[in-house]
């Protein structure tokens, strides 16, 4: 606020308070005047925890730099407008200098504008961070949204993402945050068709129908074939990594099996105890049936006198189908138990039948 002139009403901090949840990983910020909060509406987009990587182009001889996290700035949900005009001013001023922050007046921040981009066919297993290191291949996010439904949280497969390309001029020492309409149709059409795992993706622009011809996708797909090789090489040379570069899409595209492993959801020490043993493979029969037809149970113990096997401290469901497994580790990865975050990941089922549970 400091920076771009935002603080109006005078010296001294703008911000009163500040509420955050750092497990829903938002914030409630309270500003000592109508003005500021308007002013501060204008760092929608702003890079939050920025670490520049320099990165240059052969294309044009100039240097771009990826940057952290874009940060989301919105009214509270109750706000209404009408009484808020009330008030004071509802927009920001037009005289605030956000090119101090690595901002551009008029640009929309977030996942809004016109180089907004549809992401569907997301397997619904997909964690957020999966979802932007797999867009991020092609260049930094400027702002992504995961479409969640209300009640439950959990994906609903699709969502929108915006490019940003940061510009560090070089003999001005200022950056600029910049749209770049050939990252964006170029990513479009790489991901577009996609495999992933039992989906096929479908990306395209937000703003535009069916798309481009199929020529020109080809021109598109062949310039950004051609673009990201070069980089490679140039990066390589001067000791730098692109942003997603060396991601392996295989890795993201995970193949689902009928075996869900979960670990962070047991206590090694309460396994040794018949008891606690048997009541725990219950409570995994009842929690693991609830997401399709649950074959069997595996919870493997220590031996009698007390070494620790592979697999111990892991939970295996194994389903009838891949359905089930899907389901299952859609709504049990991610969740707390026991202060712990539960991870669900598919097991390979040929190691699972020969009684290898330490892979």
């Amino acid at each position: 606020m400091t920076a771009i002139g935002g603080n109006s009403a005078g010296p001294g901090d703008a911000v009163v308070n500040v509420y955050i949840n750092h497990e829903k990983k938002f914030a409630f910020v309270e500003m000592r005047s109508v003005e500021e909060a308007s002013n501060a509406m204008a760092l929608d987009g702003i890079m939050f925890e920025a670490c520049l990587t320099l990165i240059f182009s052969l294309w044009d001889g100039k240097f771009f730099a990826s940057a952290g996290v874009s940060v989301r700035v919105r009214r509270p949900t109750d706000y209404n407008p009408s009484l808020a005009a009330a008030l004071g001013p509802s927009q920001p001023s037009p005289h605030l200098n956000l090119a101090a922050v690595g901002l551009m007046p008029g640009v929309i921040g977030g996942a809004e504008g016109p180089d907004r981009i549809f992401v569907g066919g997301l397997p619904y297993y997909f964690t957020e961070e999966q979802i932007r290191e797999l867009l991020e291949s092609f260049g930094p996010l400027r702002g992504f949204d995961l479409v969640k439904d209300r009640d439950t949280g959990n994906s609903k497969g699709y969502g929108f993402c915006v490019y940003q390309v940061i510009l560090y001029d070089i003999w001005s020492a200022n950056l600029y945050a910049l749209q770049d309409p050939a990252v964006t149709d170029i990513a479009c059409a790489a991901l577009n068709g996609l495999k992933m795992g039992d989906k096929t993706l479908t990306v395209r622009r937000a703003t535009v129908g069916s798309g481009q011809a199929k020529s020109e996708q080809d021109n598109i797909l062949a310039q950004a074939q051609q673009h990201i090789a070069i980089q490679k090489i140039a990066l390589q040379a001067g000791g730098l990594n692109l942003p997603g570069a060396g991601m392996a899409f295989t890795a993201i595209a995970e193949t689902p099996t009928k075996v869900l492993c979960l670990t962070e959801v047991i206590n090694i020490d309460e396994l040794r105890d018949d008891e606690a043993y048997e009541e725990i493979l219950e409570d995994m029969r009842d929690e693991g049936g609830k997401f399709g037809a649950l074959v069997h149970v595996v919870i493997p113990r220590p031996s009698p006198n007390g070494d620790l096997i592979p697999g111990v401290g892991k939970v295996f469901l194994e389903y009838s189908d891949t359905a089930g497994s899907s389901s299952a580790r859609n709504a049990l990865s991610g969740r707390k138990f026991g202060g712990n975050v539960v991870s669900a990941v598919y097991y390979p089922e040929d190691k699972y039948y020969d009684g290898d549970y330490g892979a």
